[in-house]
This record gives structure tokens, C-alpha cells and sequence, in this order.
């Protein structure tokens, strides 16, 4: 009678199991390495991108609030005083005219110094432009500062914009940049006796410092031309 034999089956040794579970999980480790890289990447372009937007947004508000400026009878509607700068502008709503003041400055916080932009509540008189005036003034000497937009009496603002280590100022008078500073008194005019303290200058630039980080560092210089002059004074 014929015999018949059958082939033993043939299973992994040991030792090929223990390979083959070391390539998996090298072969997850660098994956793994890869994907978190990947996430880092990510994340890093998204804060960048957030930064960048950050400061293209206060810089637009920057130009608006120039663009803005209005004069008032025996008001002043601009002022640099090495600290804050102050300026007297309409308001932004032109279904109800209205006139309010601004101020940037620099002020330290917890995650440390941020640009800030107040803002006061729409008035009417030249008494209540004093109130504000004074009130941005105060507002600037104040140590504190907070990281989110505060609402205080009467609808002023107080709002935390972009890091920055350091601001300067320059106008532009009789054809050239100049440190920004204390402008003169302007002459009375007897046609127009109710006219401002002072005029603006035809030209404002804004050089700022801003520190290593997510988005745009170094030194960023940005002019604004008063819309009456004509073609910008400088590139």
C-alpha cells in the first residue's frame, strides 16, 4: 500500500517575530515623528499667518484714524508728547456724525509690551473734547494693561493690539522728516477766529520695532500723507 506523507507545516520562528515587530515599530516611530513634524509646521504657518493679519489690521487702523483727523474751534487735533499720541477724529458711523478722540501708545502687559489703542465715547461739545483729551492723557500714563478690548463709562474702548518694543514719530514740515514733537501755535486768522490750536502736519511717519516672534520682527516704517497734499513725500 502506498504511503502517503504530508509536508509539515512551516510557522515563523521566534526570532523572526521578534524582526519583525522592531521594523513595525521603527516603521511607526518615524511616522509618527513625521506626522507630529508636520503638525508643527502647521501650527507654525497658522500663528505666523494670524500675526501677520494681526498687524496689517491695526496698521489699517492706524491709516483710518489719520485719514480721520478732523480741526476744531480751539481744539488741537493731533499731539505727540514722546508717549502717547492723541488725535481728534470723526467717528467711523456717517448716518450720526459724531467726533471722538483716539490714543496709541505703548503699555506693558503679561505677555509683554503691546501697541494699545483707546478710543472715547462719540461727543459733541468742546467741553466733552476736553474730557476726552485729558482722559486719553491719564489713560496713557497708566502702568496697567490688559490683553482684550475693555469697555469703559460712556462706550470708550481700550484695545490690545501687536507686540512692539519701541515707537517713534516724524513729521513732514516744510519739505523734510522731522522728530515728531510740540507743532506751533497757529497764528489767529481773523477771517476764521474759531480755527484749531494747531495744524496737522502734511505728513506723519510711523517707525516701529517689533520683537522676534510668530509673525513679522525688525523695523517696520509706515507714512501717511494727509489726503490734501497730494502725491506721498516719500517711498
Amino acid at each position: 500500500m502506498p504511503r502517503v506523507t504530508h509536508a509539515a507545516a512551516r510557522g515563523f520562528t521566534l526570532i523572526e517575530l521578534l524582526v519583525a515587530i522592531s521594523v513595525m515599530a521603527l516603521l511607526s516611530l518615524v511616522s509618527w515623528r513625521g506626522l507630529e513634524s508636520m503638525s508643527r509646521a502647521t501650527t507654525q504657518n497658522q500663528q505666523r499667518a494670524d500675526a501677520v493679519l494681526t498687524l496689517q489690521a491695526t496698521l489699517a487702523q492706524w491709516g483710518a484714524d489719520l485719514d480721520a483727523v478732523t480741526t476744531l474751534a480751539q481744539t488741537r487735533p493731533i499731539d505727540w508728547d514722546g508717549r502717547v499720541l492723541r488725535l481728534t477724529r470723526r467717528g467711523s458711523d456717517a448716518s450720526a456724525p459724531s467726533v471722538l478722540v483716539v490714543a496709541w501708545t505703548l503699555k506693558p502687559g503679561p505677555d509683554g509690551v503691546r501697541w494699545r489703542r483707546w478710543q472715547s465715547a462719540p461727543f459733541s461739545t468742546r467741553g466733552d473734547w476736553q474730557q476726552a483729551w485729558n482722559t486719553a492723557a491719564a489713560w496713557a500714563q497708566d502702568g496697567s494693561g490688559a490683553n482684550s478690548t475693555s469697555n469703559g463709562p460712556g462706550g470708550a474702548s481700550d484695545v490690545s493690539l501687536v507686540p512692539v518694543n519701541s515707537w517713534q514719530l516724524y513729521y513732514f514740515r516744510e519739505n523734510a522728516w522731522v522728530p515728531a514733537g510740540q507743532l506751533p501755535t497757529v497764528a489767529a486768522n481773523p477771517n476764521n477766529p474759531s480755527g484749531p490750536i494747531v495744524a496737522m502736519p502734511d505728513g506723519v511717519r510711523l517707525v516701529v520695532t517689533l520683537p522676534p516672534g510668530d509673525g513679522l520682527s525688525g523695523t517696520l516704517t509706515r507714512d501717511w500723507v494727509r489726503p490734501t497734499v497730494g502725491a506721498p513725500k516719500s517711498s
